[in-house]
C-alpha cells in the first residue's frame, strides 16, 4: 500500500509545510571522519537538530582528545550533541547506563542522550520511563531521542523529546505507513532514518517524511551491511548529497 494512502477510518499524519531538520545518528570517530565533522560546522543555524557522539560503543574509558574539541566546536554552532546509550532492547542494567551517562556529561557536556536499540513494546515502558527520568535529572532536562526504529507503544511519547519511528532501507520506507496515533503530536516529536536512498529519489524521500509528520530526518545514499543491527555503517559518514539535503531543508550550506 502506498504511503500516500490512508486506510479507511484512520487519521492521517500532519502534512503541510512543517520545517525539516537533520539528525545525525552515528558519525565515525572524528579522527576517522574529519571531513564529515567539518561538514556539520558548515551548515546554517537550525539545519542540524542533533548529532550522536559514540566514542567507543559509548563514552569510552577516558576523555578522548580528538572528540573533545570536535564536540566543543559543534556545540558552539548550536547543534545538540547527544551521548549514545545502548539500551539493548531493555536488557542492559540501569546502573551501567547511568554510569555511561555520567561520563558523557562530565567529559563532553552532552546536551542529552540517544537511546540506541530502545524497546518499543508496552511491557518495557516502565523501565524506559525510569531511565528517562533519571537522565533528565542528570542533564537538567536534556534532549532525549529514543531509537526504536519502528512505531512504539504510544506511551513512549510521554518520556522522549523525539521517537525514531522508522529506521531502515529506502525500499521499505517508500511504502511505509505512519501509525494513526502519531497525528496527535507535532512533527518535531518524530525522526526518520532512511539509508540506501538514490540521489534521484532524495526529493521523494523528503516528501514522504513531511507527509508522515516527521520533523527530523537522516537520508543517505550509504548502504548497510547485511545483518547490521542498527545499520551503523550507513550513518558513519555523511551522504554523498549532503549539501543537497541541507539546501532543501534550509537556506543552504555556507561557504
Amino acid at each position: 500500500m502506498s504511503h500516500l494512502i490512508t486506510p479507511a477510518g484512520a487519521t492521517r499524519a500532519p502534512t503541510g509545510p512543517a520545517p525539516l531538520g537533520v539528525g545525525v545518528p552515528g558519525l565515525a570517530h572524528p579522527l576517522l571522519a574529519p571531513t564529515e565533522w567539518a561538514g556539520l560546522l558548515r551548515c546554517p543555524p537550525g539545519a542540524v537538530h542533533w548529532t550522536v557522539l559514540d566514542v567507543s560503543n559509548g563514552p569510552g574509558t577516558r576523555p578522548d582528545p580528538h572528540c573533545l574539541p570536535a564536540v566543543a566546536r559543534l556545540r558552539e554552532t548550536g547543534v545538540r550533541v547527544l551521548g549514545r546509550l545502548d539500551v539493548r532492547l531493555g536488557t542492559r542494567p540501569f546502573a551501567e547506563l547511568i554510569s555511561d551517562a555520567h561520563r558523557y556529561l562530565e567529559w563532553y557536556r552532552t546536551d542529552g542522550f540517544w537511546l540506541a536499540n530502545c524497546p518499543a513494546d508496552r511491557a518495557l515502558l516502565p523501565a524506559v520511563r525510569r531511565l528517562a527520568g533519571a537522565l533528565r535529572t542528570l542533564c537538567d532536562g536534556g534532549h532525549l531521542v529514543f531509537g526504536h526504529g519502528t512505531h512504539p507503544h504510544p506511551g513512549y511519547a510521554e518520556s522522549a523529546d523525539q521517537l525514531v519511528t522508522f529506521a531502515g532501507r529506502w525500499a521499505d520506507y517508500r511504502w511505509s505507513q505512519v501509525a494513526e496515533w502519531t497525528a496527535d503530536y507535532a512533527p518535531e516529536r518524530f525522526c526518520h532514518l532512511v539509508h540506501s536512498v538514490p540521489r534521484t529519489h532524495l526529493d521523494e524521500a523528503l516528501r514522504i517524511a513531511r507527509w508522515q509528520g516527521a520533523g527530523t530526518v537522516c537520508v543517505t545514499d550509504r548502504g548497510a551491511a547485511a545483518g547490521a543491527g542498527e545499520a551503523e555503517d550507513a550513518w558513519a559518514s555523511l551522504p554523498g548529497y549532503w549539501d543537497e539535503i541541507v539546501s532543501r531543508i534550509g537556506p543552504g550550506v555556507s561557504e
